[in-house]
Parts: C-alpha cells; sequence; structure tokens
C-alpha cells in the first residue's frame, strides 16, 4: 500500500502543480507513477469538463470556453506538456543528425516549428473543447485521461531512451505492454457514455489516439533515438487532440 501511495505521489508531483512533493524517486516508484498517469488526467479531465459545463451554463460562447479550459489545463501542468510538445516539433523539424535535433530540444528556444504547432494544436483543443461543453463534456474527461495512457505507450518495455539522463531515462521502458493495452480498452469502454447518441464515436477516437502514440514513438526513434521528457509531453498533448477532435466532429 505504501508504495502504491508512493507512485501516486510522485505521479502528482510530476504532472500536476499541486504541492505533495515528489517523495521516492525509485525504479519502482517511477513504473507506477507512469502506470497511474491516467488517473491523474481523468482527475485533471474531471476538472476541466466541469469547467466547461459551467461556463456553458453560464451562456459563455463556445470559443472562450475552450480557450479559458485550454488555459487551465496549462496552468495545473505548469505547461509542461506544452513546452514538451514545442521543443519536440522543433526536434523534428531540425536537420541533421539525432544529436543536432536533441541539443536543439534541449536548448529551450522557440522556433517557427514550435510555434505552429502550439497555434494548431491548442486552437483544435479549444475549438473541440468549446464544442463538447454541453451533454458531451464527459468527451473533456476522456481525452484528458488518454492524453496521459499515452505515456505508458511512450514508456512500454523495449522503447529505448534518447539519451542516458533526464526524464525520457528515468522513465523509459517502465510499463510492461499489458499496461497501456488496458488502459485503452478501459477508455474505449468508457467511451461508449462521452457521446450520446453516438456512442461508436469516442471508442473510435481513443483508439485513433492510441494508433497516433504508437506511430510518433516509432517516429521518434527512427529520427531521435528514443524517449526524453519532452516526447512524453507531445505524445500526451497529441493524444488529447485526437480524442477532442473526434468526438467533436458532427
Amino acid at each position: 500500500m505504501t508504495r502504491h501511495l508512493a507512485g501516486a505521489r510522485l505521479a502528482l508531483s510530476l504532472l500536476t502543480v499541486l504541492p505533495v512533493g515528489a517523495g521516492s524517486l525509485d525504479a519502482r516508484s517511477r513504473q507506477r507513477a507512469i502506470g497511474l498517469a491516467p488517473v491523474v488526467g481523468s482527475v485533471l479531465g474531471a476538472a476541466s469538463g466541469g469547467i466547461a459545463l459551467g461556463l456553458h451554463l453560464l451562456v459563455a460562447p463556445p470559443m472562450l470556453i475552450g480557450l479559458l479550459v485550454v488555459a487551465f489545463l496549462a496552468l495545473a501542468t505548469r505547461g509542461m506538456h506544452v513546452d514538451g510538445l514545442a521543443d519536440t516539433a522543433d526536434g523534428l523539424g531540425c536537420y541533421g543528425p539525432p544529436e543536432k535535433a536533441l541539443a536543439v530540444m534541449r536548448d529551450g528556444g522557440t522556433g517557427p516549428f514550435a510555434v505552429v504547432t502550439l497555434i494548431v494544436v491548442l486552437g483544435l483543443q479549444a475549438a473541440s473543447i468549446g464544442a463538447l461543453a454541453d451533454r458531451r463534456w464527459l468527451a473533456i474527461v476522456l481525452a484528458c485521461t488518454a492524453g496521459r495512457a499515452a505515456f505508458c505507450w511512450c514508456c512500454r518495455r523495449g522503447y529505448p531512451a534518447a539519451r542516458p539522463d533526464g526524464m525520457g531515462a528515468m522513465v523509459a521502458g517502465t510499463q510492461p505492454p499489458a499496461v497501456p493495452a488496458a488502459w485503452t480498452a478501459l477508455l474505449v469502454g468508457a467511451g461508449w457514455f462521452a457521446v450520446p447518441g453516438r456512442p461508436w464515436q469516442a471508442p473510435l477516437s481513443v483508439l485513433a489516439a492510441a494508433a497516433a502514440t504508437v506511430a510518433l514513438t516509432r517516429h521518434i526513434r527512427r529520427r531521435l533515438g528514443g524517449l526524453t521528457g519532452d516526447v512524453l509531453g507531445a505524445a500526451g498533448e497529441l493524444a488529447t487532440t485526437v480524442v477532442l477532435v473526434g468526438c467533436a466532429l458532427g
């Protein structure tokens, strides 16, 4: 029980702004923290869905709802996932060997690829959240949870770290294949209740998000050599966006 609590505490510390303290950083705690990341995502998603629904009841414009929820998620996660998305976009967009791409990602500057990617991804998220703020607000919870389930796919066994230090090296290869598969199956089942009248739509969106995450990690391995902390953030934002857009269509 204590070990599970240590993993949960580490997950909250790494993935939110809650001042819980990292606690133990041993291998078992890191493994459990990534395995529990979707639980943290569901908490963030519930808060985001509640905000969206409340603003909808106050007759706020859909785009305003979406932008405020996106801002809340960025604040609640210290902007880490968005920063990872930006750095990964710049790294993948530069020419040269993996070492150069990793150096660009580590530099911390924001290049043109990052700017365009952030505008497109955050714009898609905001527009989709605004459209889902009515009876489909559960899809927002599902999307945030699926975004953290993407971490489990990134950290599946056999997938290496791109460099020997940093967040990627801490968590790479920590998840048995059954963990991301189980989370995806659970979200597919939960998705049947997310879009009233179209029960198939959210499950297909979850499957598309998982497929997109696996495709991204394969490309990242060819281009960069493996996992980094920035890649985790990029995968999470990608999966979240796929589910949001998929549920908002129609």
